[in-house]
């Protein structure tokens, strides 16, 4: 009964990820119907996230009155009316107005089932859960393409993918019951994985400490704003650039959008697997100096044909970065604050998904969409020097430790 429950969080995962991707591919037919200028795009996604960022703070109270079950169902509702709200709206203050919905429910469907899956599932199915997000990040620009290419309609793929949200809404008002039998019953987490992990603090003692007073959180919570400014930034801009700078059609953007988002998603389902054989550390580093050279092939003077594989480099990049730096948040910090630390680096990492994106389209309205490659690589680079910055001082913590427990024993 596990495994099967476990089947419908991952297609409730994939739900999550089809309208993510679904505005960047979009926009250029969303831009002219309208008559709306270019930075549009990046209010409209920072009224998406803004209400993600809310429902995510919201969603601890929430969860705990009303239970992950019926929460996701109707968070799930409120995105297939959201995304339904697109199809039928017929001037730009509705786009906004129906943003509302969309991001108020993904942030608490994205915060109530990263929970439910740490409480009551292995940790590898953490990384495995976001491949699927990937799966449907991947599936909305495949979607939305049919239709551009076809109709040149892009309100026919939001309906489509309204329809599938919809659908999804009915299973999990059917599997409602199984929501407290599962995690009442099953024991799939009983192996507590923080046992054997060697916290590398110092001897300090982080229990009475303020989180942020906490050596190297500071660099954390900078890691894990300017990995979701880069992927945001891809998945809103990139098809832009590609069209813009590249001079590829819509549908062609579109679909190497797509293969983004599908580097992505194979990176984190083969790190599922292989985070048994090479640690977390050096899966994130070896993902942002991946990320760091596909970025720096779309700025280089290349055919055409290497910023597609600088897309998919991009995305099997940043595949790892971001399960891994949540797994590692106990290992850095320790369990004592981990819960805390958390939820500040969910909420950073909303605020660059939120932020950085728009940032790049107002300066790009006011200069070039040219700039796109160059900011990508920038904020890999600051992730890069960040994280590497923050394992310099966490092996220093280390050493520390170890001397200090030396000298006790001496």
């Amino acid at each position: 009964m596990a495994t099967f429950f476990l089947v419908i969080i991952y297609l409730a995962f994939i739900s999550l990820g089809l309208p993510d991707s679904l505005l960047g591919v979009s926009w250029s037919l969303m831009q002219t119907e309208f008559g709306a200028p270019l930075e549009m795009a990046g209010l409209l996604f920072m009224t998406i996230a803004g209400g993600t960022i809310i429902s995510s703070f919201a969603s601890g109270v929430v969860l705990k009155r009303f239970g992950t079950g019926m929460v996701t169902v109707f968070s799930c509702l409120m995105t297939a009316s959201g995304l339904l709200g697109f199809y039928f709206s017929p001037s730009l203050v509705w786009l906004f107005i129906c943003a509302i919905p969309l991001g108020l429910g993904a942030g608490a469907v994205d915060s109530g089932l990263n929970n439910y899956v740490a409480s009551h599932y292995k940790a590898h199915h953490m990384s495995w859960l976001h491949c699927f997000w990937g799966v449907g990040a991947t599936l909305g620009p495949v979607i939305m393409s049919q239709f551009i290419s076809g109709q040149h309609s892009w309100r026919n793929g939001y309906l489509t993918i309204a329809g599938l949200q919809f659908a999804l809404v009915i299973i999990l008002f059917f599997t409602l019951p199984l929501w407290k039998k599962v995690g009442g019953s099953s024991n799939v987490n009983a192996t507590n994985e923080l046992e054997n992990i060697d916290v590398v603090l110092s001897g300090e003692n982080v229990e009475n400490q303020k989180p942020l007073q906490i050596r190297g959180v500071k660099l954390s919570l900078i890691s894990f704003l300017f990995y979701c400014g880069a992927e945001a930034t891809m998945g809103l801009w990139g098809s832009s650039f590609l069209v813009n700078v590249k001079g590829l059609s819509v549908e062609a953007a579109a679909k190497w959008v797509s293969l983004y988002y599908a580097g992505i998603t194979i990176g984190r389902f083969i790190t599922g697997f292989i985070t048994l054989k090479i640690g977390n550390r050096t899966l994130i580093r070896m993902g942002q100096v991946i990320a760091l050279v596909g970025a720096a092939l779309l700025f280089l003077p290349l055919p055409t044909t290497f910023s597609l594989i600088g897309f998919i480099m991009v995305g099997l990049g940043l595949a790892p970065i971001f399960p891994c730096m949540l797994h590692e948040t106990p290992t850095r910090f320790g369990q004592a604050q981990s819960q805390t630390i958390m939820g500040y680096q969910m909420a950073v990492a909303y605020i660059g998904s939120t932020f950085l994106p728009p940032l790049l389209g107002f300066v790009a309205a006011h200069s070039t969409i040219g700039i796109f490659p160059f900011v990508i690589a920038g904020f890999i680079a600051i992730m890069l020097l960040g994280s590497e910055k923050l394992n310099t001082i966490l092996n220093r913590n280390k050493l520390i430790r170890i001397e200090n427990n030396n000298s006790t024993v001496i």
